[in-house]
């Protein structure tokens, strides 16, 4: 799909020095870029390598802010030494997250040509679903002037396909994580002989006891001929007795799985319920699987 873009270049005299300027947004994703004396030939978002205009993004997804061909650098010994800070800040225009310099360990510079810069975000906490954010990337010349900037609305949403069912029990956030590849899954589609985790993150409603609560946990999955792919009664069985600390337990839980390569009938069917064994507090999690 082409790019709908507009671009607005200012050229001034500065005590005899020539100054460039540029303000340019993507019309399609929102996205702005600014720069001073830094020119960029292209700018954009992606999620797994793959150029998008979308910004709606799911609980734990990573997507990325790329600079492309970025110029106009000082250089020096043939090297270039960019300086970079992103900031996520919500509505209220509070920041809820910065990074420092994501090139300070170049101290010697770099000599990439063209030049690629990017900025990666992992849409975690503390940023949350349901709410709306924006990002801004800060690019600087540290033996220059130069300064290019991009910024992006977005807005972070759950999982559609887990279909939750609580009884006195409320949550943070509920996701699907792949392990081996450290990233959200975004949608139903998971990857055999790989670990995969559904993840509880600030489970509340449990009954304590001298600070300790008493989870169970069962994992149950079919597939859609009704063959019972796993079944687990209770991982946490071994926390019966002794209880898991709460600060623990209300800071993530998740129940793992790997799928070995077979024959099964789409879509899978697999359940997950946590549930206090002191009370009758309970969460169960639904979701239709396809393994690829």
């Amino acid at each position: 799909m082409k790019t709908l873009s507009v671009t607005i270049i200012v050229l001034a005299i500065l005590t005899g020095c020539n100054s460039s300027k540029s303000v340019e947004k993507n019309f399609l994703s929102g996205l702005q870029t600014k720069g001073d004396d830094l020119t960029c030939d292209d700018v954009y978002l992606s999620v797994n390598d793959e150029k998008t205009s979308k910004t709606t993004f799911i609980y734990g997804q990573k997507f990325r802010m790329n600079f492309t061909d970025i110029k106009g650098f000082k250089g020096e010994n043939g090297n270039v030494f960019p300086g970079m800070q992103i900031f996520i800040t919500d509505r209220s225009g509070d920041t809820v997250l910065r990074s420092d310099d994501l090139y300070q360990k170049y101290s010697d510079g770099l000599t990439l040509s063209p030049l690629l810069l990017h900025a990666d975000l992992t849409a975690a906490s503390p940023i949350s679903s349901g709410n709306e954010y924006t990002m801004i990337v800060n690019i600087w010349d540290k033996k220059g002037k130069g300064t290019f900037t991009g910024e992006v609305d977005f807005k972070i949403v759950p999982n559609e396909y887990l279909k939750i069912d609580s009884k006195g029990v409320t949550f943070d956030e509920i996701y699907l994580f792949s392990q081996d590849r450290s990233a959200a899954i975004p949608d139903n589609k998971i990857k055999f002989n790989e670990n995969t985790s559904l993840i509880f993150e600030g489970l509340t409603g449990f009954k304590e006891e001298n600070d300790r609560v008493f989870p169970g946990m069962s994992l149950k999955a079919r597939d859609n001929d009704n063959n019972e792919i796993l079944n687990y009664d209770d991982l946490l069985i071994d926390y019966s007795d002794s209880g898991l600390s709460g600060s623990d337990f209300y800071s993530g839980v998740s129940s793992s799985f790997t799928l070995n390569t077979g024959e099964y009938k789409t879509p899978l069917h697999f359940t997950v319920m946590v549930w206090d064994k002191k009370s009758d507090a309970k969460i169960t999690v639904e979701a239709e699987l396809i393994p690829e």
